[in-house]
């Protein structure tokens, strides 16, 4: 039977995720070492899990409204005000199952087929495809090193066309780590503005950022509110990928056209997800988000020990000041990223995924995430250590 007739076109072109295939071979070596996964090493605090346990055990059981939990939105509309200062009703924020479906419900609501996506590279791996299975064509815009990763509006100017409808942007960076200041962002508005673009802002990573620096969502700035739409969630800061809850944030008008969609694909986010959120968030507001701020401490000395060991042992690195992730440059060691990942898996069973994943842009990088133990990276460094040493060594043999 020939399966690729019966097969979407864009499902059929589609490239599996270049991440995977790289734990799928560390799942075979039981003593690897993996800095790849993008996933907190702490567990939800515990305030959540009893909060969701209660739920069921009270029987609530049931879907919520499609928005989600009222007082949950609630929330979450003070604790986009105080933290962000920008004003969402409760009509305006929806649950969803974790920010990336909220991003694909939003590309659905907003693009026509052949519609452009302007997008950052390097980016996170599911970007490009949502696009793709939203109908629309996304436009890579390269950002280097040189400049932070950061897109600026010459970037926009250049790449423009009467097809672009939007900017798909994550600041903090995956897989980058880099940020934008809020004076690098005020930089692009004169040509959002007069490009008429939608900004599509994934902030999941909002509340990581270090060396005292704040972060500006871009729907706070002078008259970009009406035309953001904002993604934030649970995962990375609060410790709860597994229990998929994200948000939404537009207006009213964009914000009825995705609920719309997310009516009808998923009805509504985890309820026992939403009660934990409720809890957590309401001890964040009495607690000034301790648990939050522990957990970035943490990260930050994670980061700093990282970008050390690697400048250290002759690797290229931009220094991130965000999410917690960084992005080395490898083209010294005569290898690119997946050269270079593949044989440290090989010898020395260190499983990081190589840029490329993430964009062309990453091409000569890889990505490691310092979101695991310490004990964890400091041996996956001491492994990189040797395979550098070997590297050296070749090239005098």
């Amino acid at each position: 039977m020939d399966y690729k007739k019966y097969v979407s076109k864009v499902a059929y072109e589609m490239k599996p995720s270049g991440i995977r295939k790289y734990f799928d071979i560390a799942a075979t070596m039981p003593d690897s070492i993996s800095l790849g996964v993008g996933e907190p090493n702490f567990v939800t605090p515990s305030v959540g899990c009893e909060a969701a346990i209660k739920s069921i055990k009270d029987g609530i059981t049931r879907y919520t409204s499609n928005s989600g939990l009222l007082e949950l939105r609630e929330l979450i509309s003070r604790y986009m005000r105080e933290k962000f200062s920008i004003n969402y009703t409760t009509d305006e924020i929806i649950m969803t199952v974790g920010a990336s479906e909220g991003i694909d419900i939003a590309l659905l609501a907003l693009l026509n087929p052949g519609d452009e996506v302007l997008l950052p590279e390097p980016c996170f791996v599911a970007y490009s495809p949502a696009i793709k299975l939203a109908g629309g064509v996304p436009v890579v815009l390269k950002c280097v090193k040189e400049n932070g990763f950061i897109v600026t509006p010459d970037m926009i100017e250049n790449n423009v066309t009467p097809k672009t409808k939007a900017i798909l942007m994550c600041y903090p960076n995956n897989p980058t780590g880099g940020i934008m200041t809020k004076s690098e962002l005020e930089a692009l508005l004169p040509a959002i503005k007069k490009n008429d673009l939608i900004v599509l802002s994934d902030e999941i990573y909002a509340e990581l950022t270090y060396g005292g620096i704040k972060h500006t969502s871009i729907a706070s700035l002078e008259d970009m509110w009406e035309r953001t739409i904002v993604f934030n969630g649970f995962s990375k800061s609060f410790a709860m990928t597994g229990w998929r809850l994200g948000f939404v944030c537009a207006p009213r008008e964009f914000a009825k056209h995705i609920l719309k969609i997310h009516q009808y694909m998923i009805m509504c986010a985890p309820t026992a997800a939403q009660y934990a959120a409720v809890a957590m968030l309401k001890d964040a507001f009495s607690n000034d988000f301790a648990e939050v701020a522990k957990m970035r401490d943490e990260y930050d000395r994670k980061r700093k020990f990282l970008y050390k060991s690697l400048i250290d042992m002759g690797i290229e690195c931009f220094e991130p000041k965000g999410a917690f992730y960084m992005f080395p440059n490898v083209e010294k060691t005569g290898l690119n990223g997946e050269d270079f990942i593949e044989q440290l898996l090989a010898k020395y069973k260190v499983c990081i995924p190589p840029g490329i994943a993430f964009g062309e842009a990453g091409y000569y990088h890889i990505r490691i995430s310092y979101a695991y133990a310490m004990e964890t990276i400091e041996l996956a460094m001491e492994k990189m250590r040797e395979f550098m040493q070997e590297l050296k060594n070749r090239k005098f043999e």
